[in-house]
């Protein structure tokens, strides 16, 4: 599917096998999730620009590059948005950060705000948007539509895993803003959760099942 990378790497492909098994404690689920992400970070920051400098090693001057224009934004969906920008911000630690809170209503499975914070400069940053899961893809729509609404121009969207649902959601809604993932499962369930997936990233992150 156009602007939809699965990143197959074979750390992460090991590593999101771990993260699947449900023998695994929420300590090493926590340490996974943040070791993928720094993977996943670096695929999906691979074309940031670059600027070259003066600078001197301990032998020699010399020209060379760093990243250039306004520092990116990591935009964490809470709560479980938190696992992977931890991973994210080891990566890139002079990142700005936005947080939006959303929930999904039991009833209708649609996404709820009742937080949002963001740095100023939408529009002059990246904005890499992070959750573990797109299942049905309500809570990044909802969560693009607000950073949009903010003046965000360039977007990208960061998973652990997909349901094909959620990816066309997604890119029925913003097409604009490519995703990347480790996977992208068979299905949603009749709960709307990924098949086979790993659980309830929340719930296993942070021990609260």
């Amino acid at each position: 599917m156009q602007d939809v990378t699965v990143v197959d790497h074979p750390l992460v492909r090991h590593k999101l096998t771990l993260i699947r098994c449900k023998e695994t404690s929420t300590a090493g689920f926590r340490r996974l999730v943040r070791e993928v992400a720094m993977l996943l970070c670096y695929e999906v920051t691979r074309d940031l620009p670059l600027e070259d400098i003066e600078i001197e090693t301990p032998i020699a001057p010399m020209r060379s590059p760093v990243l250039a224009g306004k520092k990116l934004v990591f935009a964490s969906i809470l709560r479980a948005g938190t696992g992977l920008l931890d991973g994210m911000l080891d990566m890139v630690p002079s990142a700005r950060v936005a947080h939006i809170g959303l929930y999904r209503d039991p009833d209708t499975l649609q996404a709820v705000e009742y937080y949002f914070k963001a740095p100023e400069g939408l529009d002059e940053r990246l904005t890499i948007v992070v959750d573990p899961m797109l299942a049905t893809g309500h809570s990044a729509i909802a969560a693009i539509d607000r950073l949009k609404e903010r003046g965000a121009g360039e977007i990208r969207f960061v998973c652990l895993l997909a349901s094909p649902e959620g990816v066309s959601n997604l890119r029925s809604h913003h097409p604009d803003v490519p995703i990347l993932t480790a996977a992208i499962d068979e299905r949603l369930n009749e709960h709307a959760y990924i098949v086979p997936g790993l659980g309830d990233a929340g719930d296993r992150l942070f021990g609260t099942k």
